[in-house]
């Protein structure tokens, strides 16, 4: 009965919730693919979010908005089999939720059974909370996110720092309750003053997410090309790249070009 079988090792909804009343803080990295999946399972990454960033560091678009749930079935499939410790969630991606509560449970079931990730993360608060509470009785782990929410870039006017003033701040705490009280095992806080990430983080018994949002969250969050340093001049103060991958890779490439012009690769050693 291998079904049975439960893994130990496997990071799970109890075992966040776990770290959060430890102390331990959640490390979470973006993956869009089986090979950065398995690399950064085996660094020990919690949390690996299929983010509908992929539309930006996959395919190009300078928003998140149009990219498919059936794009993000595809990515996630890839992550899932790349990953034996980490939690895989799939970021909803905008219009597979919006219109109902019906829409949010047929668009998360269908990500369930198709990808075998552990949850899914939706943005808003209490204008989709009975969505998010449904998907919940169904037994889907939900990660909320609150703050700079990227889906709404358009209603935003861009990608400015959130709740600064007082009301939005208000709003804002009282939308983490509602995700804590409909049932969300953690939250993402993204681009909103560190102060406020402190208090929301203090006020909730589930585990914050932060980018953008200070060094007080019970976790951090950001895109891997990013932190990699593949992201070209993208500079966000809130973002420590941790390598220079872009420089390398493009490096490489030349290279190998050079090798292949000048018919120095491959050699006969390196030929059948």
């Amino acid at each position: 009965m291998q079904y049975l079988i439960s893994d130990d090792h496997k990071i799970t909804v109890p075992r966040i919730l776990q770290m959060k009343a430890e102390g331990e803080k959640v490390a979470m990295l973006t993956a869009y693919d089986y090979t950065m999946a398995r690399l950064l399972d085996a660094a020990g990454v919690d949390i690996l979010l299929v983010g509908d960033s992929g539309a930006n560091t996959m395919a190009g678009y300078s928003t998140t908005l149009p990219i498919t749930l059936d794009e993000m079935i595809v990515y996630t499939r890839g992550v899932v089999r790349g990953t034996k410790r980490a939690m895989v969630l799939l970021d909803m991606p905008f219009g597979s939720y919006q219109s109902s509560v019906e829409e949010a449970v047929k668009s998360a079931v269908r990500v369930i059974k198709e990808t075998g990730c552990d949850g899914v993360k939706m943005e808003g608060g209490l204008e989709h909370i009975n969505a998010i509470r449904r998907l919940v009785e169904c037994g889907i782990p939900v990660m909320g996110h609150l703050g700079l929410q990227p889906q709404r870039v358009n209603a935003y006017g861009g990608f400015a720092l959130r709740a600064k003033d007082e009301a939005e701040a208000a709003r804002l705490k009282a939308d983490a309750c509602l995700l804590q009280e409909a049932g969300c095992f953690a939250v993402v806080l993204e681009k909103i003053p560190a102060a406020l990430g402190r208090e929301v983080t203090n006020a909730l018994h589930i585990p914050t997410i932060g980018i953008g949002a200070g060094p007080y969250t019970d976790g951090q969050v950001l895109v891997v090309q990013d932190m990699l340093g593949m992201s070209g001049d993208f500079r966000p103060k809130f973002l420590r790249t941790y390598a220079n991958l872009g420089e390398q890779i493009t490096h490489a490439a030349n290279h190998y070009v050079a090798d292949v012009k000048q018919s120095e690769f491959p050699t006969l050693e390196e030929s059948y």
